[in-house]
């Protein structure tokens, strides 16, 4: 069993989509997608400085428009799971024919827009703590009334809130753990993103989900998702609630997922993956970083990809047998499920 992976913030790269945009077609879908989020995607997947792409407005549909542009070139009908971190589960959602490219793209540009929009009502920020008793670390990230936004397995756990409590959290150490301020523009998955919820929420509204046709798997408890409305109302309440990717590797565990491919930007999951399921069940794994790595991703499809024949029970992990059914193929002419959102 095959599972695609849709990385999250943080994983980008100045240039990463220059050598994607030599395939047929990519520029074209590229500027199409950038009409939709209302920025330009082509500029900042080849031009754009280190900086600029750091910008969660500019960052968050440029994201899920990568790996759905990667995801193009492979054949996903035999992939049975996909997921995404944070941002990533919007394209996650596409990948799984919950929404069109067009509406992942439209919902990915709000969630950036509305989130920049939260980060700049209060001055807030994020802290790696690595290693240390992740009880002892969670403890202390309450303790300091800042918020856990991401517990990303293999000894990572994230806190956000009040930058002043943050320092004061990294340099206490708690559990061991070392930590580091992160680069951020404030406090996302915590209660200050609440906002930013409210405008997703109208814009969720005006989307017209399908049911997946592979497991899907939610940040918010690492578990498959069978209802598309519910995958959508799902992706609106995760940017004020915890990142929970080491349920998600928990989930990958349980199902029995033997190779794993990351779309571009890849890397970061990879290596969570690694370290958090290593041992003698550890997934084979691609990283699709540029069109070289396609044979690769495609091979390892091949050997390990299985069309998905089963069907989860609603917000568990449980699982009933159902026939297969094809995914959908990307759209011949582009087409949005959403309403236009309010400017």
């Amino acid at each position: 069993m095959l599972a695609v992976l849709s990385p999250g913030q943080g994983s980008q790269k100045p240039g990463f989509l220059t050598p994607w945009l030599e395939l047929p077609g990519a520029e074209a879908r590229l500027r199409w997608w950038s009409a939709l989020a209302g920025v330009d995607l082509v500029r900042l997947g080849t031009e754009a400085d280190a900086d600029e792409i750091r910008d969660t407005a500019r960052t968050q549909p440029l994201l899920v428009a990568a790996a759905l542009l990667a995801a193009e070139q492979l054949p996903l009908y035999d992939v049975s799971v996909v997921a995404g971190h944070s941002v990533g589960e919007v394209g996650a959602a596409a990948l799984g024919g919950v929404l069109s490219p067009e509406a992942a793209i439209t919902f990915a540009s709000v969630r950036g827009r509305e989130m920049a929009a939260a980060c700049a009502i209060e001055p807030t920020s994020m802290a790696a703590l690595l290693g240390g008793d992740a009880g002892e670390v969670v403890a202390a990230i309450d303790a300091y009334g800042l918020y856990p936004a991401n517990r990303n397995g293999a000894g990572q756990i994230v806190a956000a809130g009040a930058i002043d409590k943050l320092e004061k959290l990294v340099a206490d150490r708690p559990g061991g753990a070392r930590g580091r301020m992160l680069q951020v523009a404030g406090a996302f998955h915590t209660p200050y993103m609440a906002p930013a919820e409210k405008a997703l929420a109208t814009v969720a509204a005006g989307v017209t989900p399908s049911d997946p046709g592979k497991i899907v798997l939610s940040n918010l408890d690492g578990a498959a998702v069978n209802h598309g409305r519910e995958l959508v109302q799902r992706l609106v309440r995760q940017v004020t609630s915890p990142v929970r990717w080491d349920l998600c590797m928990r989930t990958l565990a349980d199902l029995g997922v033997t190779a794993v491919i990351e779309l571009t930007p890849a890397g970061t999951l990879a290596g969570l993956v690694k370290r958090e399921l290593a041992g003698p069940g550890l997934p084979e794994i691609v990283t699709l970083n540029t069109p070289d790595d396609l044979p690769k991703a495609r091979d390892l499809i091949a050997r390990h990809g299985v069309a998905p024949d089963h069907e989860p029970t609603p917000s568990s992990g449980s699982w009933s047998r159902r026939a297969p059914a094809p995914s959908s193929p990307p759209p011949a002419s582009p087409r949005a499920t959403t309403s236009p959102p309010a400017r």
